[in-house]
């Protein structure tokens, strides 16, 4: 792949990983609409890592007192602020894993990676967006979460494996819903991306890693860079935004881009 195509699945999957806009739904457009050729699951699994890089960075209080409770929380003590969060982190994943794994074993993955699909997963979701946050209670901070909620807002994620749907937006949506403030849905979702991340990474990585040759590598490590970059600069420009902003800006685009895919795929 050339150095523009690189930057550009970095720039895009960077930048959109963590906007509530769907980050899968760009990647597959992209060839779609440009005539690039499919990047390949080494590229997949190298932007992933370098969001994953930037989420770890921008949260690494957080990251750090949650691995440091790991040990406690596999001894099955849930008394420590950091033993609770891997312990609530762990069980947000599951639900992603199950079903991600029912789609990839009945083929479903595959079969909805269409531009229809996408067009509408963009404008209905974008609409439940914007009504889970037109008037949010906003009175839950992310200390407040809770085994239920961690359960609900894994159940979103999962439904997120839709392509279009966005991880974050659908993620945010199921906090918003369930009182958090819009700094704090971000935040939840953002730290439930890193285990999601590294299971999906992990996963593609054994996939890929026997075919990898000394230029895909190269391409990789250049696509993770600038995915790293794009993602770390996306991130602190959205919570920042989020102290004054709501997400209607996402929705608005979220729903012209479903209205216009729509039109093109029918």
């Amino acid at each position: 792949m050339s150095l523009l195509e690189l930057f550009l699945l970095a720039v895009i999957q960077g930048v959109t990983e963590f906007l509530p806009i769907s980050s899968s739904a760009h990647l597959i457009l992209l060839p779609k609409l440009t005539g690039m050729q499919d990047q390949g699951q080494l590229i997949d699994v190298a932007v992933h890592v370098g969001t994953l890089g930037a989420v770890i960075l921008y949260f690494w209080r957080d990251v750090a007192e949650g691995l440091a409770g790991i040990p406690r929380m596999l001894t099955g003590r849930i008394d420590t602020p950091g033993s609770r969060l891997a312990f609530l982190l762990a069980v947000a994943t599951v639900p992603v894993i199950l079903f991600g794994l029912a789609l990839k074993l009945t083929g479903l993955d595959d079969a909805m990676r269409s531009a229809k699909v996408i067009g509408w997963t963009m404008l209905i979701f974008g609409i439940v967006l914007w009504w889970s946050d037109r008037d949010p209670p906003e009175d839950k901070l992310d200390t407040d979460w809770t085994l239920k909620d961690a359960v609900i807002m894994g159940l979103w994620q999962a439904i997120a494996l839709i392509p279009g749907t966005s991880r974050s937006g659908a993620t945010i949506t199921g906090a918003l819903f369930l009182g958090y403030t819009r700094q704090d849905a971000a935040k939840l979702s953002m730290l439930m991306s890193i285990p999601t991340i590294i299971a999906s990474a992990t996963l593609l990585f054994g996939e890929v890693a026997a075919h990898a040759d000394m230029a895909a590598a190269r391409n990789g490590a250049i696509a993770a860079v600038l995915a790293f970059g794009s993602a770390l600069v996306a991130l602190s420009l959205m919570m920042r935004l989020l102290r004054t902003v709501s997400f209607t800006p996402y929705v608005i685009y979220r729903i012209v881009l479903g209205i216009g895919l729509l039109i093109w795929a029918y």
